[in-house]
C-alpha cells in the first residue's frame, strides 16, 4: 500500500479557513508546451486568489517546462508523485510516436490516464487547501478570482445534475460505475450526475481521504486500483466520493461552467473564434480549444490580444 496516503477521518466535515490557500494545477506534456505557455501568461494576467501554480509533467518533459517556472509556479516531475513501478516507455504499437505507462499492477495506460493520476497525487505534494484544476489548452480572457470556488467554508463541487440518465452519455456512465467500484460503493447505488469539466476545484484534504478510502477498501495502492479499470475519470471519482460517501459535507454544488470549451470539430476561423468568445456566458472567464483539433496557437494569441509581434 502507498504509505504516502493514510486513511483519515472523513474529510469535508470541517470548514475551510476563512480565506483558504488555493493553487492552480495543470497536467501537461511536451506537444502542449506552447499552449501551456499561453495558459501561464493569461493566468498571470487575469487570475487572482491563487498562491501557486503547479504544472505536472512526465520526467522527460521536466527540463522543457522548467522554462515556465517562477517564484509562484513549479514544475512537478511525475516521478515525485506516482509509484516507481509505473514506468513510461515508447509504444511500439504506435511506431514509437506515443507513450504508454506499463506495470504488473495496472493495465497499460495512456498519457491522458496518467495525467488524471497526477492530478489526484498532487494532493500529497501541495500544501494549499484548495486545488483548482485547469487544462493546458485553456486561456483566460477575463479577470477571475479563485474565491468563486469557496463559500462559507465550503468548496464548490462542479456537478451536472441528472444528465447521465439521458441518452448519449455511455462513456461517462462507465466512468461513474468504475468510480463507484473504486470507492467501494454498492453497484445498486448508481449515480446520474456528471462531474467532468475544466476549471473546477477540489479540497486537498478530501482528496487525501478519498485515496485512503480506496486503499482501505481494496487493500492496495490507490493508483493500482484505479489503473486496473483503465476506463476512469478522476472527476467522477472525486464527485462520487463527496456526494455518495461524504454526503456533500464541506462542499456546495454549482453547474455553471467557468470555461467555454470547443471540444470537437474543425479549427475555428477568425470570425468563428470571435463569435465563440462573444458567446461566452457571463460567468465564463476562459476558453478552451482542445489541442487535438489543431487550432493554431499563434491565431489564438492574436485573437485574444497576446500576439508577441
Amino acid at each position: 500500500m502507498n504509505k504516502r496516503f493514510v486513511p483519515e477521518p472523513l474529510a469535508g466535515s470541517s470548514l475551510l479557513p476563512r480565506t483558504p490557500a488555493a493553487a492552480v494545477v495543470t497536467a501537461s506534456y511536451a506537444p502542449d508546451f506552447e499552449r501551456c505557455h499561453l495558459l501561464c501568461e493569461t493566468l498571470d494576467r487575469h487570475v487572482s486568489g491563487a498562491a501557486h501554480h503547479y504544472i505536472l509533467v512526465e520526467h522527460r518533459d521536466v527540463a522543457l517546462f522548467r522554462q515556465l517556472e517562477t517564484s509562484r509556479r513549479t514544475v512537478v516531475d511525475e516521478r515525485d508523485l506516482l509509484p516507481r513501478w509505473l514506468r513510461a516507455v515508447d509504444d511500439p504499437l504506435s511506431l514509437f510516436r506515443r507513450r504508454v505507462w506499463l506495470s504488473l499492477k495496472t493495465q497499460p495506460l495512456r498519457g491522458w490516464h496518467v495525467q488524471q493520476l497526477r492530478r489526484i497525487a498532487i494532493a500529497a505534494h501541495a500544501g494549499e487547501d484548495v486545488l483548482v484544476f485547469c487544462d493546458s489548452d485553456v486561456a483566460f480572457v477575463k479577470p477571475f478570482d479563485c474565491g468563486a470556488f469557496w463559500r462559507d467554508g465550503r468548496t464548490r463541487l462542479f456537478r451536472r445534475d441528472g444528465v447521465l440518465a439521458d441518452d448519449g452519455h455511455d462513456e461517462h456512465r462507465v466512468w461513474s460505475r468504475n468510480a463507484g467500484a473504486a470507492l467501494g460503493i454498492e453497484p445498486s447505488m448508481g449515480s446520474v450526475h456528471d462531474y467532468i469539466s475544466t476549471l473546477i476545484a477540489w479540497r486537498r484534504d478530501t482528496v487525501l481521504a478519498m485515496c485512503g478510502r480506496i486503499e482501505a477498501v481494496h487493500g492496495r495502492d490507490w493508483v493500482e486500483v484505479i489503473g486496473r479499470a483503465r476506463q476512469f475519470s478522476e472527476c467522477m471519482i472525486y464527485g462520487r466520493y463527496v456526494d455518495d460517501i461524504l454526503e456533500g459535507a464541506g462542499h456546495f454544488h454549482g453547474a455553471e461552467e467557468f470555461c467555454r470549451v470547443h471540444w470537437t470539430g474543425e479549427a475555428l476561423s477568425d470570425d468563428e473564434f470571435r463569435r465563440f468568445v462573444a458567446g461566452m456566458a457571463p460567468e465564463q472567464v476562459a476558453i478552451g480549444m482542445q489541442s487535438f483539433i489543431g487550432t493554431d496557437i499563434g491565431r489564438i494569441r492574436r485573437l485574444i490580444g497576446l500576439d508577441r509581434a
